[in-house]
């Protein structure tokens, strides 16, 4: 397998994860919570070794993956275009964020101040989940256009579920930064489809053979 094209597969797993996660925060629907301590984790992960050390193994994937498997094997009428729009939104914001200095340093100044909270609870525990969604609040989410989440508004007005919703998106920022770092493109995804969805779905055996 070639490895730009595993790393490059890992971070967009990576990003339809964190926004599976978000449309099911959304929506009301039972929200993975492996899946979400994974995602979670990823965001405090700012020095792996490799693309997949980001979530620990492809198993903390394996929702990843069996979403962007679905979304590049079917053709446009078949996918979920939420989710589809999520990621495209997700990429559109990362080159303006990268281009913000002051932004740039105002994320990481968040993530290191948490990563030390961290160390005394859980990375689900709702402070810790507010924090994450404080740092994209103030930092991503001042950037347009903004992402506009679709779901339940008894769900949406909830602040815990507000919560939430942010610091996976944060998730998935992160995501596509590696996704960024590990050669991806919206142009690469479009020639080498064919590659990451063989990928994907290598990676998704692995993971399920480890299960």
């Amino acid at each position: 397998m070639n490895s730009a094209i595993r790393d490059q597969s890992i971070s967009l797993a990576g990003m339809y994860q964190a926004v599976r996660l978000v449309q099911q925060t959304a929506q009301g629907d039972r929200r993975d919570t492996a899946a979400t301590q994974a995602s979670i984790r990823s965001i405090l992960n700012t020095d792996p070794e490799s693309a997949i050390d980001v979530y620990g193994d492809s198993r903390a994937l394996m929702l990843g993956l069996e979403v962007t498997t679905e979304q590049l094997a079917n053709d446009s009428r078949q996918r979920d275009m939420a989710l589809t729009g999520y990621v495209i939104a997700l990429m559109h914001l990362e080159r303006k964020l990268s281009r913000n200095a002051v932004l740039m340093k105002a994320v990481a100044t968040g993530i290191d101040r948490i990563k030390e909270e961290i160390k005394l609870a859980d990375e689900l525990d709702p402070g810790i989940i507010a924090a994450l969604a404080a740092v994209y609040r103030d930092t991503v989410s001042t950037l347009q256009p903004r992402i506009m989440v679709k779901g339940e508004e008894s769900v949406l007005r909830n602040s815990d579920s507000k919560n939430m919703i942010r610091a996976l998106l944060l998730a998935g920022m992160r995501a596509t930064v590696l996704w960024k770092q590990r050669g991806g493109n919206r142009m690469r995804l479009i020639f080498q489809r064919k590659q990451i969805l063989d990928c994907c779905k290598e990676l998704l055996g692995e993971a399920r053979r480890a299960v």
